[in-house]
Order: C-alpha cells, then sequence, then structure tokens
C-alpha cells in the first residue's frame, strides 16, 4: 500500500550523521562553532529533526528552514512579474553568505511537474538573478571558509515514476548512501579513500584530450592544463562518480543520453547534443525540447562544464531514481558517462584556485553560467586519454577505469 512506509529511526539517525559528520567539511565534518543551515522540503520533517539534532551534538549551530510542497513554486512564477523574478535582495544573501560556514539540503519532490506549464524562461531568469549568491558561495569555498551538501529523501512521487514502491525507492537511498552498516561514516571514509586512489592515478596522466566512443557518441574533449579529477568529497551524498571541468572550447562530435532528465519541473528525454569548437550546435530531445533549448539558450550554457565518470564497481546504485543526484552516479553492468553543460568547477585545477583571478579563469577555459545540468548516458562506451605525448591510453571499458 502506498504511503505506508517510513523509513526506522536508526536510519534517519545514520543518514544525518553521515550528512553531519562527514559530508560537511569536505568528508570530515563539521566543527564546534559552526553555523549550518538545514535546508529540508516540509515533507521530510523527520530527517531535519534528526539533522538538527546531530548539528547540536556536534557542537554546531542550526538554522533550520523548513521549504514548503504543495505549489508554492508553481504560484510564484504563475503570478510573479518581470520585476518579482529577478528581485535579488542583495543585502541580506551578502550577509547569509559571510555568514554561514555549511549548507545541507535535503531532496523531497512531492510533484514532479509541478512547473510543468510554466515557461522555463521565466526559471532560468530567476535562477541567473541569484546567482551572485552561488557566486560568493563558491569564493569562500575556493578559500576553504565553507561546504555545503545534498541528500535525497523518498517521496511515493519519486517512486511512483521510476516504478518502485516506497519502500524499495528508499532502499536504493539506504543502500546507496551505506545506512545499512552499523558505521556509514567509516564506509564511506574507506569508499572516499578508494575514489582518491583512482583519481591519484589519473592525475598522474598528463592528458590532452579524452576520446569518447561508443553506440552513442563519438566525442573528443579537451582537459585544458593543469586539470584535476576529483569525486564527491562529501558534497554531493551519495557520490561515486569522477570528474574534471576541461577547457570547453575543445570539445568536439556528439553524444547521446539515454537517462531521462528531470529539470525545471519537466522530463527531458532522449537528448543529443553536437558541439564545435566547443559551443553546442545542436541540441534535440524526444521529449522537452523546448524547455532544451530554452537551456541552452541560457548565458553559456552552450558549453560544457563537466565531464564525469563513474566505475561500476563503486556504485551501490542500481535503479533510476527520477533524480540527477542519483541518477548521475548510477552503476548497472556500463557504470555511466556523463557531461554537464553550464557552470565548470573551479576546485578541478591542481593549483590554488584562492589565488585565480576572474580572467584567468576564462584564458583556461573554464566556463561560468548560471546553469549546471548533468546529462546521463549508460550506455557501453570505451574512453581513450590522447597524452600530451602524443601516447593513447585506454583509461575506461566496461563501465570501470582500467588504469
Amino acid at each position: 500500500m502506498k504511503n505506508l512506509y517510513k523509513p526506522t529511526q536508526i536510519i534517519l539517525e545514520r543518514y544525518a550523521n553521515v550528512l553531519v559528520n562527514f559530508a560537511l567539511n569536505s568528508g570530515t565534518g563539521i566543527k564546534k562553532g559552526e553555523v549550518v543551515e538545514i535546508n529540508v522540503p516540509d515533507v521530510a520533517k523527520p530527517l531535519a529533526k534528526e539533522l538538527q539534532i546531530a548539528v547540536l551534538k556536534s557542537g554546531g549551530h542550526p538554522i533550520m528552514r523548513l521549504i514548503p510542497t504543495g505549489n508554492f513554486t508553481k504560484d510564484f512564477f504563475e503570478l510573479a512579474s518581470d520585476e518579482q523574478l529577478i528581485h535579488f535582495p542583495k543585502k541580506y544573501f551578502k550577509a547569509k553568505s559571510n555568514l554561514l560556514d555549511h549548507v545541507i539540503s535535503v531532496i523531497a519532490e512531492t510533484d514532479l511537474e509541478e512547473l510543468i506549464n510554466i515557461d522555463s524562461k521565466k526559471i532560468m531568469k530567476a535562477q541567473l538573478a541569484r546567482y551572485p549568491y552561488r557566486e560568493w558561495q563558491f569564493e569562500k569555498e575556493r578559500n576553504n571558509k565553507f561546504t555545503w551538501t545534498v541528500g535525497l529523501y523518498g517521496t511515493q512521487a519519486k517512486a511512483d515514476k521510476v516504478g518502485l514502491t516506497l519502500k524499495e525507492y528508499w532502499e536504493q537511498i539506504i543502500n546507496a548512501c551505506f545506512l545499512d552498516k552499523q558505521n556509514p561514516v567509516e564506509e564511506w571514509r574507506l569508499l572516499t579513500q578508494m575514489q582518491k586512489d583512482i583519481n591519484i592515478k589519473l592525475n598522474k596522466l598528463e592528458i590532452e584530450t579524452l576520446h569518447i566512443v561508443g553506440p552513442d557518441a563519438d566525442l573528443t574533449v579537451k582537459l585544458g592544463a593543469n586539470r584535476a579529477w576529483r569525486s564527491g568529497g562529501g558534497a554531493n551524498i551519495p557520490s561515486f562518480e569522477h570528474f574534471t571541468s576541461p577547457d570547453w572550447r575543445g570539445t568536439n562530435g556528439w553524444m547521446k543520453f539515454n537517462q531521462p532528465l528531470y529539470r525545471y519541473g519537466n522530463i527531458i528525454n532522449g537528448v543529443e547534443l553536437e558541439f564545435k569548437n566547443g559551443l553546442v550546435t545542436e541540441a534535440v530531445a524526444k521529449k522537452g525540447q523546448k524547455v532544451l533549448r530554452n537551456m541552452i539558450e541560457t548565458k553559456n550554457a552552450n558549453k560544457i562544464g563537466e565531464f564525469s565518470l563513474t566505475d561500476k564497481r563503486l556504485s551501490r546504485i542500481t535503479h533510476l531514481m527520477a533524480e540527477t543526484l542519483y541518477d548521475e552516479n548510477i552503476g548497472g553492468p556500463f557504470g555511466n558517462t556523463h557531461i554537464a553543460v553550464g557552470m565548470a568547477y573551479k576546485d578541478c585545477y591542481k593549483g590554488d584556485a584562492s589565488k585565480v583571478k576572474n580572467n584567468e579563469w576564462r584564458k583556461m577555459g573554464y566556463n561560468n553560467s548560471s546553469v549546471h545540468t548533468d546529462i546521463v548516458s549508460t550506455v557501453d562506451r570505451t574512453v581513450t586519454a590522447i597524452l600530451t605525448n602524443g601516447r593513447k591510453l585506454l583509461i575506461y571499458e566496461n563501465g570501470q577505469f582500467v588504469l
């Protein structure tokens, strides 16, 4: 029967412990006296309670923000004028940025198509207006003064969308986050070390370009100088991926994406992108074409910001979840490859990111945009690195790294 399953108290306690005492501070947990904003939809109040308790027990200062569900967002976009859409209370957000040491955000959607009849241009306009707040957070993050993490709370709407019962949906969350283990934090630390070992091998290679080949792709991606491969490090729970932010100017070819994308209150399916000299020259979707086009037309969203691979041996996600946080980390027989159009991650830089000026980021080909949208393929493919000395090296096949 629907709506009867609830995660147990021990599961919620373990979940909160992972988000507070592992995910924040890049995998080391919060420190006494730090301020943590906790953003949780009202339907996930049981987890919100445990998050507050975990922060308090760790000596932190929780700021609780319960987000109302039930068409509040839809009403805003239906009724807001252009002036209201772009309203940005700068002093408020600047003070908030200065105050917060960490942010925990929980996803718990009750209507995946709440915004389906809203013009996506309005959503992107509002998002762009608030982008300075994100940039202030990113600046603090580069100076090691701010971290964030995101988790998922299972809802019937999500479960229905992917053909699972609510209990089965939660089982995916429990397994993916190691909540079935007595000490999930220790499990995450062990996984993080395995990911670091892979990153060390990747970062020792002097890669000029990557060539992604398969029935769904023939794509060349230029890495650029001083690029580093990273893994989650607590920023997303769960995170099994290895990613980098390439020089957008060197992307050429095409790629299809067989996993649906849930974005801006819409479903975008059957996406195919074609790149020439770094720019998206063609963007086609079997469903959600208008939303995809509006997104790509947003400033700098027609350029690549991230390239990522997930090793099937590490991922504990076995089913589509209708949520990018999980779907970009899915395992299965071939792992997954995904790219993000839009914003690049500046922590994918081998040097001290806090000392790099904005014009230098542009010169290195790091894309900057209010959009960052991950699009996923789980089809079999190979990834070959072309090194700076011209040597070709296969680094990924059959869904796993071969380093």
